[in-house]
């Protein structure tokens, strides 16, 4: 058996390792250490020592470790690259710690597919393979602290512990007051991924430049021809949403420098604020003469550096009472009252997909359309819950119902209403339309009756409407000083996230929010596996106590030994 030394960090080029002997605790804390030490250094101006760290923490067996568990666990994990190769099995992982090296490396061609947008035109997607994944990955661990170091204060787009919501929440706090800014510059990027400056990046991302060269001008692979790239970071590539970050990071500091704020004054002067997701931002102003004439220029100076440009076409200037859409939602004010609700566009763009759905499948049994629409429902009901949106969820309850009673009626067109009605749709806590349905297939093993399943289409109406806690704009994952600050925020969003799994946010809680075997956070950014302490094979049961949550990696490394940790260590 190959076996790992777990008191050296770094791996010699010919040392092999055993995947499921790796100690993920010690590495996490090995990386983690080499991270919050590079936050340090980048704070205090050290940028040779930052270029130091990042390369031990690169050269490390730690870090590869962890690069290579972070690209096999993804929703990419078996989407292979023009070589079409995939880590499936921990053979396969274990030999890609040990391949990779820096000497010597070469990333491969990305391949290219097309995805569609809203619309109707085509964004191009560029797939590395699993080790140029895996290698990205790597560097990103000792980019990234020093990039969320750096960051503008009001970007939320592709940074850990940031969303969409948090951008939004931002928006309330700059437009919400009367006394607040009252116009919108709506700016989008034209093809910010594609036409970022290859020399502004080598020039100042402070990274290993030969490897970042040789990932911008890898090119890419098309109908079995390869093309050069000249301009852009691939869209599809690990590394590319923090080179985008950082290329267009400073623009806020930069308008704060010239739109100062008086800080004896609590009326704010000027009204200037500038929040950013990726790509898309807005400028709040005063005037449209001074997001015209002041602001819009500066940014365009801005961009140009970078070899980006704003798009002419998505780009306006909205006044607030007006409303302007941000990530899916719509901000306005009602006769003075500041609300955020779902866009227009958002809603259409889930009812038509749902629609589209039940259209493709109009002979599928009622439990499996039940189970291809509940995610759907619930993604974008979740997405929502933190603004206005009853009214949105009641209309797309409604609009579901139609769209499920006329695939009902289609079924049976020589039955009546009621025939349909009974059929199909139950009451259920005191709702009677309820679309939900028996599966005779499966028993719940749980109850002494051996009751059938009930599987029950989720109702929009009855997700509750929780305001976002927004991210404290200086807060930095790296960086220790925010530890506790973030453990909180943890609890918070787990909390609410397995609110409809009682029995699971309990055994969350019994661990303290950590999984017992590497000691780290489980979160809503990871996926888990529930594993039973005592097999069920060997008698075990479904009590908390022969309970446990694990990292889907760390169940299997359990399995794989045959061993066992305790229930609830911290």
């Amino acid at each position: 058996m190959m076996v790992v030394n777990k008191n050296t960090a770094s791996a010699s080029p010919d040392r092999r390792v055993e995947w499921h002997n790796i100690d993920w605790r010690k590495s996490n804390k090995i990386v983690r250490s080499h991270q919050a030490r590079i936050v340090k250094a980048t704070k205090e101006g050290r940028w040779g020592k930052v270029k130091a760290l990042q390369c031990l923490l690169t050269h490390s067996f730690s870090g590869k470790a962890l690069a290579v568990r972070r690209v096999t666990e993804n929703r990419g994990k078996r989407t292979a690259g023009v070589d079409e190769a995939t880590w499936s099995n921990p053979d396969l992982k274990s030999q890609a710690i040990t391949d990779l090296r820096q000497h010597g490396y070469k990333p491969d061609p990305l391949r290219r597919i097309y995805i569609p947008k809203a619309n109707g035109k085509r964004r191009p997607l560029s797939i590395p393979t699993m080790k140029d994944r895996a290698m990205q990955t790597l560097y990103k661990l000792a980019l990234e602290p020093v990039a969320e170091t750096t960051a503008d204060r009001h970007s939320y787009g592709f940074r850990p512990e940031r969303s969409t919501a948090d951008a939004i929440q931002q928006c309330y706090a700059v437009l919400s007051c009367k006394r607040f800014a009252k116009w919108i510059l709506e700016a989008d990027i034209k093809g910010c991924f594609d036409n970022i400056s290859h020399e502004w990046l080598l020039n100042n991302i402070p990274m290993d430049k030969t490897i970042l060269k040789k990932w911008l001008k890898a090119g890419y692979m098309e109908a079995g021809n390869i093309y050069a790239t000249e301009s852009g970071a691939a869209q599809g590539g690990v590394i590319s949403p923090v080179l985008a970050n950082m290329a267009l990071d400073g623009l806020g500091g930069l308008l704060a420098e010239k739109f100062p704020m008086k800080v004896s004054s609590r009326k704010p002067t000027h009204k200037v604020n500038y929040i950013r997701y990726a790509d898309d931002f807005i400028i709040t102003g005063k005037s449209k003469e001074q997001l015209e004439t002041l602001v819009m220029p500066l940014v365009e100076e801005f961009l140009q550096e970078r070899g980006l440009s704003l798009s002419k076409e998505k780009t306006k200037i909205t006044h607030i009472d007006e409303g302007f859409d941000f990530l899916g939602q719509n901000i306005r004010k009602y006769n003075g009252k500041y609300l955020t609700k779902p866009s227009k566009t958002s809603l259409t763009n889930v009812i038509r997909k749902i629609r589209k759905v039940v259209k493709e499948h109009k002979m599928i049994k009622q439990v499996k359309l039940i189970t291809m629409l509940n995610p759907i429902i619930r993604g974008w009901t979740a997405y929502h819950r933190h603004i206005v949106a009853k009214e949105s969820f009641a209309k797309l309850r409604h609009e579901i119902f139609k769209i499920l009673w006329r695939w009902a009626k289609s079924r049976h067109p020589n039955k009546n209403s009621q025939w349909v009605k009974n059929k199909y749709f139950k009451y259920i806590r005191g709702d009677a339309w309820r679309f939900a349905c028996e599966n005779k297939e499966l028993k719940q093993k749980s109850t002494s009756n051996n009751q059938p399943v009930i599987y029950k289409l989720v109702d929009p109406t009855k997700l509750p409407i929780k305001r976002h806690v927004k991210i404290l704009s200086e807060a930095n994952p790296y960086d220790k000083e925010w530890d506790s600050y973030f453990e909180k925020r943890l609890g918070y969003k787990m909390y609410y996230s397995l609110t409809e799994d009682k029995p699971l946010h309990k055994l969350w809680k019994k661990q303290k929010g950590k999984c017992p075997n590497c000691k780290q956070f489980i979160t809503t950014n990871t996926d888990w596996d529930v594993h039973h302490i005592i097999p069920k094979s060997n008698g075990g049961d479904n009590r908390s106590s022969n309970l446990m949550m694990l990292h889907i990696n760390c169940h299997k490394q359990i399995h794989n030994r045959g061993s066992n940790v305790e229930a609830g260590s911290n």
